[in-house]
């Protein structure tokens, strides 16, 4: 019999089981769109919550967007991408230091984020405001869900490793695969892991059943 596969994500794969890790709530906080020359995206859920403001205010801002998936998204909705990142978000200083440092962006995030890129963009001389469009809590399905101890599980956030050990732990047996780098800074010390090779749920579902 075939090792389970569990995807702890927002997203879905048809050869994993499904657990989605979070449950977001969207804001709809004021911001003056007109003040900035372009939008830093980090996340297709920002996307989502930039659908409670008018259009017209902000979707001739380009946007410097972490990944092509999200690029993508923003695309879809009808939005210009200025650039598009590597997939880490840690990585979007290199990004934005190809700007001259008077530009103004305005980033668009969630409650918590694991990279500090902005803090090191401002503390070179960036000029950059945030805002907060959404808050993500661990929902109530990963909270509840039990794995067998020799499974293969997928983690694509820091917040989906915190979720599954509120109640969890990680089993030596398991194969444990991250995203990205950030993520895998989330696991407990001594935990083994994969990387995937891209940053994509495509590329982790490949390697787990490569293994």
């Amino acid at each position: 019999m075939s090792k389970k596969i569990y995807l702890f994500a927002t997203s879905k794969s048809e050869h994993a089981i499904n657990v989605k890790s979070l449950d977001v709530r969207y804001l709809k906080p004021d911001i003056d769109f007109s003040k900035y020359d372009y939008l830093i995206i980090t996340s297709k859920q920002t996307v989502k919550a930039l659908e409670k403001y008018d259009k017209k205010d902000f979707i001739d801002i380009p946007a410097l967007c972490v990944s092509i998936k999200t690029a993508v998204a923003y695309k879809e909705f009808g939005g210009t991408v200025l650039a598009v990142g590597d997939g880490y978000g840690d990585n979007l200083a290199k990004n934005i230091k190809e700007f001259p440092k008077e530009t103004k962006w305005l980033y668009l995030r969630a409650e918590l984020i694991a990279s500090d890129f902005v803090k090191r963009s401002k503390d070179e001389g960036h000029k950059i405001d945030d805002e907060i469009l959404y808050v993500s809590e661990c929902s109530k399905e990963i909270l509840q869900t039990r794995v067998d101890d020799d499974s293969t599980l997928i983690f694509t956030s820091p917040s989906s490793v915190e979720c599954f050990l509120k109640n969890n732990s990680i089993h030596p047996d398991a194969k444990i695969i991250v995203i990205g780098s950030t993520t895998a800074r989330s696991l407990p010390e001594g935990i083994r892991y994969i990387i995937s090779e891209k940053t994509s749920i495509e590329s982790c579902i490949e390697l787990a059943l490569s293994l």
